[in-house]
C-alpha cells in the first residue's frame, strides 16, 4: 500500500556510512582534558562491558546481566543494528577509560524518530558525563542523521536519569503506567522528548 509521505529520513543513511566517532567538544582530541569520547563498540571491550553489567543501578534499570561471552555477542549485534539501521550505540570513554554506553535503542527512519538510553560507570556518576554524551549524542541525530524526534523513557524511580534528560533539553511529556518490565515487576516510565526544532 503506498505511504502517502516521503520517509524523513531517506533509507540508506546509516548503513550507508561507517558509523562515526563523535568527539565532545566536538572536534576535540579525546586526549585533551575534560573531553569524551563516543566510539563503536570493539571486541576488546568485552571485559570491561560484562564487568558494567555486574553494577546493580545498571542491573536495576537495564533489567541486563552479561558474561564476557555474551558481551562479544551483544557488541557483534550493535555492527548489525548499524547495518539494519534498527539502532546504535556508542561506548563513551573519558581520557581514554570507559565511562559509559550511550546509543539509540531504536530507529525508525520512516517517521524520524529514535529513543535513546545511556548508563554510566559509578566512577563517572555525579560529574555531568551522561548529560554531555547525551548532548553530543542529540546534535548529531538532529543535524547529521536528521532525525525530528528523540524520545527518553526512564523508570519513575530514576530520579538521576530524570535530572539528566531535563538539563539536556528533552521535555517532560508524560507518565505511562506500567509500561516496562524490571527485575521486580513493571514500571511506570516518564516520558521526555527533544524535537529537531527545539532551541539548543
Amino acid at each position: 500500500m503506498p505511504s502517502l509521505i516521503e520517509p524523513v529520513v531517506p533509507p540508506g543513511r546509516m548503513s550507508g556510512i561507517p558509523q562515526p566517532v563523535l568527539t565532545e567538544p566536538p572536534g576535540g582530541s579525546s586526549t585533551a582534558r575534560g573531553a569524551l569520547l563516543l566510539r563503536p563498540w570493539r571486541d576488546a571491550d568485552a571485559p570491561a562491558l560484562a564487568r558494567a553489567y555486574q553494577d546493580p543501578a545498571i542491573r536495576r534499570w537495564h533489567a541486563r546481566s552479561m558474561n564476557e561471552d555474551e558481551a562479544r555477542d551483544w557488541i557483534r549485534q550493535r555492527a548489525e543494528r548499524w547495518s539494519a539501521e534498527a539502532g546504535a550505540d556508542w561506548a563513551v570513554s573519558s581520557d581514554g577509560t570507559l565511562a559509559g554506553r550511550i546509543g539509540l535503542r531504536t530507529v525508525d527512519l520512516t517517521e524520524g524518530l529514535a529513543e535513546v538510553a545511556y548508563w554510566t560507570l559509578p566512577a563517572a556518576r555525579g560529574h555531568g558525563l551522561a548529560g554531555r554524551a547525551l548532548g553530543r549524542l542529540t546534535r548529531w541525530c538532529t543535524d547529521e542523521l536528521r532525525l525530528h524526534r528523540l524520545e527518553l523513557l526512564h523508570a519513575i524511580e530514576n530520579t538521576a536519569s530524570c535530572r539528566v534528560a531535563e538539563k539536556s533539553g528533552y521535555r517532560y511529556e508524560g507518565t505511562l503506567r506500567q509500561s516496562v518490565p524490571h527485575a521486580d515487576g513493571f514500571h511506570d516510565m516518564h516520558l521526555h522528548a527533544r524535537l529537531a526544532t527545539d532551541p539548543t
